[in-house]
Parts: structure tokens; C-alpha cells; sequence
């Protein structure tokens, strides 16, 4: 008999936003898997089982290429918010083979470590010259100031989004993402499909105009594939060009500010770090793991599983908690405390199996090259006030970090 969540998981608590974990510790003691009524989902707070389900094929984020809304016993979602499914069902994230397959080794192909590389240079100098403004006007807000505009203006580049457009894409992507909370409010669900009409519509005329005069960008490369019979639909080409902004710095933005955030808030290792500047890639990792920007992963149950003696049935959706298994004491000794030299790290923050995150290396050389400018330009950065937390639970970050440099 599986164990119920009662009131210790409360994603729409702001005191449980503020800080899930002293939650996540007595779920792990309730189980391997507790049922959720107020979201009907079966909560997994294991590492181990996170991870291995992650890569269990009788699980997938879609369920549409198996079974009909109908057969899966599920509502169809409602017609008025059609636009945002059509976008969001054709990317890659929401695709089970063989379309995930095909669509990601597309990707892949125009995506390559080599590609990302070429990126470090500008990476870098688009960082520094980022914090230098900041340091310059003596503090400000790192989310708005450094940790929004480096992500966003990379991934821009990297799809060539013209400089004078991309302004756009953090208002859009950041209603988009508002489906991925848990229960979204209809509210929340006419600014997703205000945005995913706009975006799309935007993404239709920029493909049009990279057809007709290709560039050096990953747009081009996608239309290049496209048109040399790689089966890639029009749609498939929208929605995986928004995925790839979207997912190309809403992580990146979270992780830069909870990793602040948690330097802030542990003087002892950011002095270390501060003195040190090799700690940086395994700093890097511990701040994902710390405070993860990416709290819960769903999936859908195509085949009943079983876990510790429960089945789940087909037709069930699973939560994933990936800040619960970044906080598994079978997996990391003393997963509460903030240590940045912790060389074995197994974090789960970039998912895993066939949906780990494409963008992961180019994520950790932001991660690198605005946690380096940081720490070279503004040795004396100090926190300024106490930041808000976002009332958002899947996505973890602040709505602003303000800081000074002293």
C-alpha cells in the first residue's frame, strides 16, 4: 500500500517553495512512491528510482503515439487551448520514438560540441562585458542585469534571432513555461496560448526569411536538414526552434541566481571559491545539485509498473522530484550542506536517458563563464536585500537578486 503525501507536499505553499527540501527528506521516509490526489500523480522522491525511471521505456512524456485521450482514460485538454499543445506536442521533450529519435538526431547534427565551443569565446566576452555594467553602477539585479540577458542572447545567436527581436523571447517563454506547473490557473493557460500564437507566427516568418537567405545559425542548419528529406514537419521545425529558446536559458537563468543565492547564504564557500577559482566546474555542479532549478519531471505510465509492491497503472502520470533525489543521503553524503568540492556527484538536474538535455554543455560554459567574470570583476559582491522567491514550484528561481559590490 503505497503512502499518501497528506500535507507535507504542498507545491502551492509558499513556505514549501521557499524551501521543499525538509519535505522531500519525510517523503523519502514515507516511501518509494506516494500517491498525490490534489494533482493525481504518483510522487517518486528516490534518486535510485528517479533515475532508473527516467530511462524505462514503459514511461513516456507522451502517450498520444500509443493510445487516444480516450483509450488512456484522460480528458482531452480544452479546444481553446489548442495553440499551446500543438506547439508544445511537436518538440522534442513531448516526443517518444521513433519522432523523439528522428527530430533529436537532427538536432544533434546541428547542435555538435563543436558548434557549442565555437560559442565559448563569445560566451565569455558577453559575460564579462555584462558584469563589468554591473560592477560599474556599483550592484544591481543579477537575474536581470547578468543571469537573464547571457543565456537569452547566446541561444539567440546560436539560432540566429536578429539582436533587435530578443527582447521578445524571455516574455514569451516565460508564459510558455507556466504550463509546467502543477494545475495551471486558466489565466495562466491564455497567456501560454496568447504566447505560443505569437511565437509561432514570429518563428514562421524568421524560417521563411532563413529559407530564402540562409545563414550560419542552427535555424538555417534545421531548414538545410529539412529540405534534404530529413522528414522534419513545419510544425516539428516551430516547435523545436521554441524549445531550444526556451530551454536554452530558462534553467540557466534559475541556476545562476540559487547559485548566488546559496554562495550567499554559505560565506564559508564562497570565500573558498573566491580564493580558488579551479573549484569552478565542480561548484558548478554542486549548485545544481543544491538548490535545483528544474524541481519535478512528469511521465506518463504506458505500461503498469510496479514500485516497492505498488502498482501504477496505465494511464497514471508520474512526478519525477529531481530536487528530492539531488537530496538522497543514499546517494550524497550530507546532501544538505553546500560543499563545492564534492567529487562525486551523480545530480540528476539535466534529466537523463533518451530527454537528457541536449543543451547541457553549453549550459555548464555559462554556468562557468558568468560564475568566472563574477568572481574576477566583483570579488566583493555581497548580497543586497533578501530576494523573493518565484511562487512557481517546477521552476525553481527568484524574481530578482539584488546585490552590491563593496
Amino acid at each position: 500500500m503505497a503512502a499518501a503525501a497528506d500535507h507535507v507536499f504542498d507545491p502551492w505553499d509558499p513556505a514549501f517553495v521557499a524551501d521543499p527540501y525538509p519535505a522531500y527528506a519525510e517523503l523519502r521516509a514515507r516511501g518509494r512512491v506516494i500517491r498525490y490526489e490534489p494533482s493525481d500523480q504518483w510522487l517518486v522522491p528516490h534518486h535510485a528510482d528517479v533515475s532508473a525511471l527516467l530511462r524505462d521505456r514503459r514511461l513516456g512524456r507522451t502517450y498520444l503515439h500509443r493510445f487516444t485521450h480516450e483509450e488512456f482514460g484522460r480528458t482531452p485538454p480544452p479546444p481553446e487551448h489548442e495553440p499551446f499543445h500543438t506547439l508544445n506536442d511537436h518538440g522534442m521533450l513531448d516526443l517518444e520514438p521513433p519522432d523523439h529519435t528522428r527530430i533529436r538526431r537532427l538536432v544533434a547534427k546541428a547542435f555538435t560540441p563543436r558548434t557549442v565551443e565555437r560559442l565559448a569565446p563569445y560566451v565569455h566576452r558577453l559575460a564579462g562585458e555584462l558584469v563589468a555594467a554591473l560592477v560599474g553602477n556599483g550592484g544591481g539585479d543579477l537575474l536581470t542585469d547578468v543571469a537573464e540577458p547571457l543565456p537569452v542572447a547566446v541561444i539567440a545567436e546560436l539560432l540566429g534571432i536578429p539582436e533587435a527581436d530578443r527582447p521578445l523571447l524571455r516574455p514569451w517563454s516565460a508564459d510558455i513555461c507556466g504550463m509546467y506547473e502543477l494545475n495551471p490557473s486558466e489565466e495562466t493557460a491564455a497567456r501560454a496560448v496568447r504566447a505560443s500564437v505569437e511565437f509561432s507566427g514570429y518563428l514562421r516568418e524568421l524560417i521563411a526569411a532563413r529559407r530564402a537567405e540562409p545563414g550560419e545559425d542552427l535555424v538555417s542548419a534545421l531548414i538545410a536538414a529539412h529540405d534534404e528529406g530529413d522528414r522534419l514537419t513545419g510544425q516539428e521545425l516551430v516547435s523545436t526552434v521554441v524549445l531550444l529558446l526556451n530551454a536554452g536559458h530558462e534553467a540557466t537563468v534559475n541556476a545562476t541566481v540559487n547559485g548566488w543565492y546559496a554562495l550567499f547564504r554559505h560565506p564559508g564557500q564562497l570565500a573558498a571559491l573566491r580564493a580558488d577559482h579551479s573549484l569552478v566546474p565542480s561548484a558548478i555542479e554542486e549548485l545544481l545539485r543544491y538548490d535545483t532549478p528544474l524541481q519535478l519531471f512528469e511521465r506518463w505510465v504506458l505500461d503498469d509498473i510496479e514500485i516497492d509492491g505498488t502498482t501504477i497503472p496505465r494511464g497514471s502520470e508520474v512526478a519525477l522530484l529531481f530536487g528530492s533525489a539531488n537530496h538522497d543521503p543514499a546517494v550524497f553524503a550530507d546532501p544538505g550542506r553546500l560543499d563545492l568540492t564534492r567529487a562525486e556527484n551523480p545530480h540528476i538536474s539535466f534529466s537523463a536517458g533518451i530527454h537528457y538535455c541536449v543543451g547541457a554543455p553549453l549550459a555548464r560554459i555559462e554556468l562557468a563563464a558568468s560564475l568566472t567574470a563574477l568572481l574576477e570583476r566583483a570579488p566583493t559582491l555581497a548580497l543586497a536585500a533578501e530576494p523573493e522567491r518565484r511562487p512557481n514550484f517546477v521552476m525553481r528561481g527568484l524574481r530578482g537578486l539584488g546585490v552590491e559590490v563593496r
